[in-house]
């Protein structure tokens, strides 16, 4: 029986080899937005890891839309000429294609990096404000951001088309925007964090105004034979949060908007609200909105097993599945899935002594 996960599936204009991706990791790396020697060890290591589709991590549409200092950017010429040679590097020596998640990362910016703290950045280490649609902190002690302006609005939307066609230019096959996490679109979509009483707030149309037109702005400048997507958030996991019919509901909007495809992930939208920690925990939220909206869907959070992933594509709860700590600590992943699953996947001519046909007995994945 052929494998489910590793067979091909075309989005958009793009055939994707297998159903397997690398989700989007931040590396907390960059040079002033800019992709560093960290990004072209990393980015080519996961060019050849077996997966379809590698996700660069969340990229920032403006400097202050960072997480931290080190977060990834296409706001300058500086940043788009470093990442686009990460980018053809990998290409040219590997065998995925690449996507990236534009992002802003609204009042979780001005961050300390993971291994600094991971909260807020103090006053003595080159803060900044941050925006987003209410001036509610994420957490306490986190900075109050600024409640946005239509004027605001505006800015961050023509920065989305910005970075939309910077990563065109880097030659990305693939686009996607963050609309999870807490990050700023998040946050006009949870009613946790949106209290505005205009036409941006209340009503879950209202809340999804500000994304829906930051998608239908990106659709209009990305070819429609380059995919769309958007990480979306199936669950805030609390009361008087988004719940999985909301997020049907933007899955639909968003496909109506041109959204080629969207991934389900969940949480993270205020500070003290923790995320179910099961295998795959994801993956019932995703298996809603794949029925519930009809659009090609991507599972992610804790797929770990080559097993795992394969039961959830050939039982039809998402269309692909994308792992990261899985990646991190086996950069050969799709490769040992693959032999797990009797299936075949492209290998580096470089490489080819550890293929089955040319090492036998093979290793155990």
């Amino acid at each position: 029986m052929s494998s489910a996960l590793f067979s091909s599936l075309p989005v958009a204009g793009v055939t994707l080899a297998n159903r397997l991706v690398v989700a989007p990791m931040c590396q907390y790396s960059a040079n002033d937005g800019s992709a560093s020697d960290w990004h072209m060890m990393h980015l080519g290591m996961l060019a050849n890891s077996g997966a379809g589709l590698v996700i660069v991590e969340a990229t920032h549409v403006e400097r202050h839309g960072r997480i931290t200092h080190g977060c990834v950017g296409l706001y300058s010429d500086a940043n788009e000429l470093a990442l686009g040679h990460v980018i053809a590097a990998a290409k040219t020596y590997g065998k995925a294609k690449f996507g990236v998640q534009l992002a802003h990362a609204g009042r979780k910016a001005s961050s300390q990096r993971p291994w600094e703290g991971g909260t807020f950045l103090r006053p003595n280490e080159d803060a900044w404000a941050t925006i987003a649609p209410s001036a509610l902190p994420f957490g306490d002690g986190w900075h109050t951001p600024r409640e946005m302006t239509e004027a605001d609005m505006d800015r961050v939307r023509d920065a989305f088309v910005n970075s939309a066609r910077r990563a065109l230019r880097a030659g990305f096959d693939e686009i996607e925007l963050h609309m999870a996490h807490g990050y700023l679109m998040h946050t006009f979509l949870s009613p946790i964090s949106n209290k505005r009483t205009d036409q941006y707030g209340g009503s879950l149309e209202n809340r999804m105004r500000f994304p829906l037109s930051v998608a239908q702005a990106v659709r209009a400048v990305v070819p429609q034979d380059v995919p769309l997507g958007a990480r979306i958030t199936g669950s805030d996991w609390q009361e008087g949060g988004i719940t999985p019919d909301e997020a049907v509901a933007l899955a639909k909007a968003l496909k109506t908007a041109g959204v080629d495809f969207v991934c389900v992930s969940s949480g993270g939208v205020a500070g003290g609200i923790h995320n179910p920690t099961g295998l795959g925990y994801n993956v019932p939220l995703a298996e809603a909105v794949k029925k519930g909206a009809g659009i090609k869907v991507r599972a992610v959070g804790l797929i770990t097993t080559a097993e795992q992933a394969e039961d959830i594509v050939a039982s039809g709860k998402a269309d692909l599945v994308a792992a990261a700590r899985a990646f991190l600590d086996d950069p050969h992943f799709g490769w040992h899935a693959a032999r797990t699953l009797n299936a075949d996947v492209a290998i580096p001519n470089q490489y080819l002594r550890v293929g089955p046909k040319f090492w036998s007995p093979t290793p155990k994945a």
